[in-house]
């Protein structure tokens, strides 16, 4: 082998560049091409790869849940305190809507007896026969009140009457008196005529004496019409004083009564709202023995048994179990920051990346990213939660079904997709911090907003 004997430069003596293989491929005119050509592809790669479409998308964690409120996870209350007899079911056991989950027992005083409900139903009906009859008593005092009125009109019509002939009687009297009067002044001039004729010797004692007579007769005549006149008037104020007794006995006989009538009403009416106050009780009580058997509200699976042993008393509200709907419609919450609230509407795409299951995301290539699901954003929230938004995404009805090993709670990883742009307008947006590009976004929020400010702008004729 030969050796080669190197020589150091010294002073002003220049180095020998052939001594470098570096140096050497430098000097060689087809390595310095093939290096010049490597490196302008692949700046004009780079180049072209700047003008590729990227995806801007609003990156936020969240976690499974479900759409519905029904079919989330439920708690199962008791209604009533009660001692714990008998469970039916174990935990992750399934239950059909109906299905008895535990049986509690009575624990007030006051429900204990055996014989509640039977007692309860002897008293409404004593209380319904006492109403019965106290019905018949009111009907009673109506009759009679209507006979007390008949009666006080008819008496008080007889008393009229009786008034009305005195009154007549009184006229009779008081003619029979004038004409008596009249008799009287007759016999009395008569009389004067036989006393002068007789002192005169013209006519004899005899007709004299009989013309003074009369005179007596027509004068006790005069005391006898008008004692029968006198008679009369005190008849008449006897028949008015009569009337007013009548009236007032009668009035006093009808107030009686309907003091009475009254009476019975308001008993009546007591018993009325006593018999409601234990009709209630009675059914309170009925449907409080319905809540000794606890039952599933829906059909799902019992999870999470707070009550666990036999004999141990619980208070009203107390949670028993959770069960969880069987085929819950999933869907998933994610928060999102104020400002990205303007670029979100109903129906956005969204990619999501679920715990647990193997992914391969390209976030700005959405089309290339492998082990991603498709969803679409169904409710966006109008306060915020801590500082964030929360959104709601529902299965992509166009796109892959979510997988069916998913579980209520499990974490998410989400991307919901905006507008396509150039790779290097993403680079320059985010070097410079600027929001995503939200012109020509499909905010169909806004739309309705447009819509309903138009119809508002029409006229009542339009």
């Amino acid at each position: 082998m030969k050796k080669t004997h190197t020589t150091r430069s010294t002073g002003d003596e220049a180095p020998k560049l052939h001594h470098f293989k570096a140096a050497g491929l430098f000097r060689d005119p087809s390595h310095a091409i093939k290096s010049s050509r490597l490196f302008t592809a692949f700046f004009l790669i780079l180049f072209l790869v700047l003008f590729m479409p990227w995806t801007q998308n609003i990156r936020s964690n969240g976690s499974l849940t479900t759409y519905l409120p029904q079919d989330r996870p439920q708690s199962i209350q008791s209604i009533i305190p009660g001692r714990v007899e008998h469970w039916y079911v174990r935990e992750g056991q399934f239950v059909h809507r109906g299905d008895t989950i535990i049986r509690i027992s009575e624990i007030k005083e006051k429900f204990m007896d055996p014989k509640l409900l039977e007692r309860l139903s002897d008293q409404i009906r004593a209380k319904e026969g006492s109403q019965s009859s106290t019905s018949g008593k009111i009907a009673s005092l109506a009759k009679q009140i209507d006979a007390l009125q008949k009666e006080k009109r008819l008496s008080l019509e007889k008393a009229r009457n009786k008034v009305k002939q005195f009154e007549l009687k009184i006229l009779s009297d008081s003619a029979d008196v004038i004409a008596v009067k009249s008799d009287l002044d007759i016999s009395v001039l008569q009389s004067r005529r036989a006393d002068s004729l007789f002192r005169k010797g013209l006519i004899a004692l005899t007709d004299q004496e009989r013309r003074n007579l009369k005179l007596q007769e027509s004068k006790a005549k005069l005391q006898t019409s008008e004692n029968k006149l006198l008679t009369s008037k005190n008849e008449i104020l006897n028949a008015n004083i009569e009337l007013g007794s009548l009236e007032a006995e009668y009035t006093n006989k009808i107030s009686k009564a309907e003091s009475e009538l009254n009476s019975s009403l308001s008993y009546l009416y007591e018993t009325q709202a006593e018999i409601a106050k234990m009709n209630i009780e009675f059914s309170s009580t009925v449907i409080r023995s319905g809540y000794y058997y606890v039952t599933a509200p829906q059909d799902g699976y019992v999870v999470q048994a707070k009550i666990t042993g036999i004999g141990e008393n619980i208070n009203e509200g107390d949670v028993i179990c959770s069960i969880m709907p069987s085929s819950p419609q999933l869907a998933v919450e994610l928060y999102v920051r104020p400002m990205d609230i303007p670029l979100l509407a109903k129906g956005r795409k969204v990619r999501l990346q679920f715990d647990g299951w193997p992914a391969l995301v390209f976030s700005g290539w959405p089309n290339y990213s492998f082990g991603t699901f498709g969803g679409t954003v169904a409710v966006i929230d109008n306060f915020d939660t801590k500082g964030l938004y929360r959104i709601l995404v529902v299965p992509d009805p166009n796109d892959e079904p979510w997988p069916k090993q998913l579980r209520v709670g499990s974490g998410t990883f989400g991307w919901v997709m905006l507008k396509d742009v150039p790779i290097w307008f993403e680079l320059w947006r985010q070097f410079n911090g600027f929001p995503p590009d939200y012109m020509g976004t499909d905010n169909s929020q806004d739309g309705e907003s447009k819509d309903k400010s138009a119809t508002s702008k029409k006229s009542p004729t339009e």
